[in-house]
């Protein structure tokens, strides 16, 4: 943006003196004259890279020629012989001319030393804190601005309020109501987002985002993983002369304490940037659930449920503290190539404390009522080392050839105390309740190998290639201890003690053709994809002891090869690309997409969190396709931004959750356990519409507000029971944002998502609030800010499960309504560089036109 900026103020430069000065006439003999200089800071001495310098002819009366300083400040620009009016800009500097001078042999100009304008540097900040919305060929980007309702919070806060994407209760991410989006941080996989986990991204600051990519219609370029697209995070990179950075405070209730820093330091040869996060907080949740079971036929014959009605209530202190940091290092080789090499790591250690009350009811009375107590410990060690380099060939900025490495691990920990003992029964010298005791340690190792070329075919077209090998290794190890009643000795249980160890490697080849013809504009692209899923389940039975015990047709070892073609298409035309009052677009996106399993969704072993309702991974899914097409308009005014899409998606070997009862029963209460397993379900249709508007009437008001409407079929079968189901929902939010008197900014965010249906289960709609106050302080090196998130407390999920045996009510809140007080001290950000020409920040030089 700041280029185009540059590029503009020449062109004014050059209108404005072809309008206001006479001709000269000639008096030299034509010959060409060298002319160089060096243009500098004149506070920090250091070189500014990008200035524009123009020469003026007085015997033309117009700009004959022009350039820009190299990364050493330097310039070095041939013309004719003559008189000229010499200009040097740089945006936010003040202009320095060099009025008739004469140029009759080579000459240098010297070092020019350029001071800030602090009045028009005040209109680039004014931009900067906007949320504003770019139209790629394939992308959205949302720049997020000043966001202050996520002060203090979290990357999952920020995402909240992005349109298109939301973020339910739970911290699952969905993107148009798709939960299966793939996230990638600056363009890659990473373990900032977890190894695919999106709770991680509940634990990283707000404040480390600089704008988001939503990507519904991904080019060649892209994996081809996550059905409903990609959401790109890129962070904070700072790029300003000098020693500078922020400090982040926060103080919150419930508990939370949080400090983070930024730290940078850059030269003309390197640039260290800099990330460190501490944060301590408290995260209550509850949940709710009500079941109640139906009468079974076997053989002819009536069974009732042993309990008609159960209720569990269960509350959880979750106490969370939380260590990052990231350093990284950007060394210039050359004007023309980089190597940079950063190095993240993060230390999460948690400790929850749960309280499960149990009521089992017959006739409306109370028979038996127990209290179910879980301690459960993690530490969470992972760290992740990057290498990228970068070259530009020649002159052309876009003729360039990128290589990345990436490798990352992570350790968990975990160990889990359960107990739980009668508060009333009926029963005569009932049988006490096991003591139980589980650890569980997950390694987590992946490797990137990523290499990009680009080369431009005219000034309006280009070809890409590249290649990208991911390969990923889990292994889970399990073990469950149980007391012996009769001993008294804890005792390792065979049937869930075990080993999951599990590959998913993904080799990729691609290529993509791109051109613009006038107003049109398209991006043809086709990535070849082979997947390996491979696992091995040791445990101490066999894969047939396995499959009674856990009433699953389980194979111990598997290894599942898929070989897949994924060919995409972007199309956009300018209908207002040459009115000046406004821009008009129109969009036409196909693209193939892949659903792979992840590691938790393949293991068997069932969770333990509830005796009487699990969770058990299906080791035999195998993984999902999509086509999907997406329509999208922009219209872009002076104050106002519209835009809209309309989608489909069809999704075949769609996998989904399904709930059943087992034949296993809780000791020594004999409850029938109900479980929930994820299964290749059904085909999956998918249609939707979008729209956005982006507002700003005024510097001090600004609106923002989207609206998605969607409805999927699903059509499938399972044990002889019909899954399909139809259902329509929609979700909308509204964010204002204007500037009161005293420098206070006052921010409200209103988010609403509408009730939905699945093949088995009803949810409620979701209402929540969130509302800010802020102040700048200190002429702007300082802010202080005050908000609450969920502010009437209402973001509570509400469901009703109703299959052949049970029916069951359910509530949860996974996080409560949350007050923050941040505050943040910034020093030496004012001066701010232009964007290096071969710096690539999360594929920024993607073959995209703006609408």
């Amino acid at each position: 943006m700041l280029k185009t900026l540059v590029n503009l103020n020449i062109l004014f430069f050059c209108l404005t003196i072809l309008n206001a000065q006479p001709k000269e006439p000639s008096i030299f003999v034509d010959k060409n004259v060298t002319i160089v200089g060096k243009v500098i800071d004149k506070e920090t001495q250091l070189p500014l890279e990008y200035a524009s310098v123009a020469f003026f002819s007085k015997k033309e009366n117009k700009i004959v020629d022009g350039g820009i300083t190299d990364i050493n400040g330097e310039f070095s620009i041939t013309v004719k012989n003559g008189i000229y009016d010499i200009a040097i800009e740089y945006i936010s500097y003040k202009k320095i001319t060099f009025p008739n001078k004469s140029l009759e042999k080579n000459e240098n100009l010297g070092t020019i030393s350029m001071e800030i304008d602090y009045g028009t540097l005040d209109a680039v900040e004014i931009i900067a804190e906007r949320t504003t919305v770019e139209i790629k060929l394939d992308k959205k980007i949302y720049n997020i601005g000043k966001d202050l309702t996520t002060a203090g919070g979290t990357v999952s806060d920020a995402l909240n309020n992005v349109p298109s994407v939301s973020v339910d209760i739970d911290g699952a991410i969905s993107l148009r109501g798709n939960e299966n989006v793939r996230i990638l941080i600056n363009g890659r996989p990473s373990a900032l987002a977890g190894f695919g986990d999106s709770n991680v991204l509940s634990q990283l600051p707000a404040e480390a985002i600089e704008r988001v990519e939503v990507i519904t219609s991904p080019s060649a370029r892209y994996d081809a993983e996550g059905t409903a697209g990609i959401l790109n995070i890129i962070l904070r990179q700072k790029e300003t002369l000098g020693f500078n950075g922020a400090f982040n405070f926060t103080v919150g209730n419930p508990d939370n304490v949080g400090l983070s820093a930024n730290l940078n330091y850059r030269t003309e040869k390197f640039n260290v940037f800099s990330n460190f996060g501490w944060r301590y907080f408290d995260a209550p949740r509850n949940s709710f659930s009500d079941i109640t079971r139906f009468d079974r036929i076997e053989n002819g014959t009536v069974i009732e449920p042993q309990f008609r009605r159960i209720i569990e209530d269960e509350d959880v202190e979750r106490l969370n503290r939380n260590y990052n940091a990231n350093v990284g290092l950007e060394y210039f080789l050359s004007d023309k190539s980089s190597i940079t090499g950063s190095i993240f790591y993060r230390l999460g250690s948690d400790a929850d404390l749960a309280i499960n009350s149990s009521e089992r009811i017959n006739n409306d009375v109370i028979v038996e009522e127990t209290l179910r107590r879980e301690k459960q410990t993690e530490r969470d060690n992972s760290y992740q080392i990057a290498v990228n380099y970068r070259k530009q060939f020649g002159e052309d900025t876009d003729h360039t050839l990128t290589a990345d490495f990436q490798y990352e691990v992570d350790k968990e920990e975990g160990f889990t105390s359960l107990n739980e003992d009668y508060i009333l029964t009926n029963q005569t010298n009932p049988e006490p309740f096991q003591i139980e005791q589980e650890t569980q340690n997950e390694d987590q190792t992946e490797y990137l190998f990523q290499a990009d070329y680009v080369l431009p075919l005219g000034e309006d077209s280009r070809f890409e290639a590249g290649y990208r090998g991911n390969f990923r290794n889990e292994i889970t190890n399990y073990i469950l201890e149980q007391e012996n009643l009769n001993s008294g000795v804890i005792e390792i249980n065979d049937i869930f003690t075990n080993v999951f160890d599990y590959d998913q490697n993904v080799n990729a080849l691609y290529s993509q053709y791109g051109s613009k013809l006038g107003k049109f504009s398209f991006l043809l692209g086709l990535r070849l994809e082979h997947t390996q899923l491979k696992g091995n389940i040791n445990s101490r039975l066999s894969e047939q002891e396995l499959q009674e015990a856990y009433e699953f047709p389980i194979k111990t070892q598997f290894d599942n090869n898929y070989l897949g073609l994924f060919p995409t298409l972007n199309l956009i035309f300018n209908i207002g690309g040459s009115d000046s009052d406004s821009e008009e677009s129109i969009t036409i996106g196909y693209n193939r997409r892949i659903n792979r399993p992840r590691g938790w969704f393949l293991n068997p072993v069932p969770s333990r969190s509830s005796r009487t309702n699990v969770f058990q991974g299906n080791p035999n899914l195998e993984p999902a396709f999509a086509n999907a097409v997406d329509l999208g308009y922009l219209k872009r005014w002076e104050k106002l931004t519209l835009t809209s899409s309309i989608y489909y998606q069809k999704e075949t070997n769609s996998f989904e959750r399904i709930q059943e009862e087992t034949n296993q029963f809780t000791q020594p209460d004999n409850i029938q356990i109900v479980r929930s397993i994820p299964i290749n379900l059904s085909t999956e249709s998918r249609i939707g519409a979008e729209l956005g508007i982006l507002y700003n009437p005024s510097k001090n008001v600004r609106f923002n507000s989207s609206f998605n409407f969607f409805q999927f079929e699903t059509d499938g079968e399972f044990n002889s029971v019909d899954f399909s189901a139809k259902n329509t929902s929609w979700f909308a939010r509204f964010s204002s944002n204007i500037k009161l008197p005293w420098s206070v900014d006052w921010q409200t965010n209103a988010n609403y998502r509408g009730a939905r249906q699945d093949a088995q289960t009803d949810t409620d709609g979701i209402f929540s609030m969130d509302v800010a106050l802020s102040k700048e302080i200190w002429d702007g090196n300082g802010n202080i800010s005050l908000n609450a998130r969920d502010l009437f407390n209402s973001r509570r999920y509400q469901s009703l499960t109703t299959t052949e045996f049970f029916e069951r009510y359910s509530e949860s809140q996974w996080r409560q309504r949350q007050i923050n007080l941040s505050f943040i001290y910034r020093f030496n950000q004012q001066k701010k560089r232009n964007e290096r020409r071969y710096q690539n920040q999360g594929n920024d030089d993607d073959f995209d036109y703006e609408g």
